[in-house]
């Protein structure tokens, strides 16, 4: 698992939307990585935004798990991945 996920945040970072839905489930299921809902709706929501329709459907799963001020982290998260990542 966290070989799998090493190379998740590879291709997560260069933009793949696949990557990115498949390294947040990882994050939702602390698999190779320890458990975080936060970081989890982060990638699922950087998939969605692409048009990842499962990555849709998981995000909207995982918020129902998650505080307000948790989803506004995640939000903060994913903002700013976004200004410092995307080429």
């Amino acid at each position: 698992d966290k070989e799998a996920v090493t190379w998740y945040l590879k291709a997560a970072k260069q933009g793949y939307a696949r990557a990115q839905a498949n390294l947040a489930d990882m994050y939702e299921k602390g698999l190779g990585v320890p458990q975080d809902n936060v970081i989890a709706y982060m990638w699922w929501s950087l998939s969605a935004t692409q048009g990842d329709k499962i990555a849709k459907k998981n995000l909207e799963a995982v918020e129902k798990k998650m505080t307000e001020k948790q989803i506004e982290e995640a939000q903060r998260l994913a903002r700013e991945w976004e200004q410092t990542n995307v080429e």
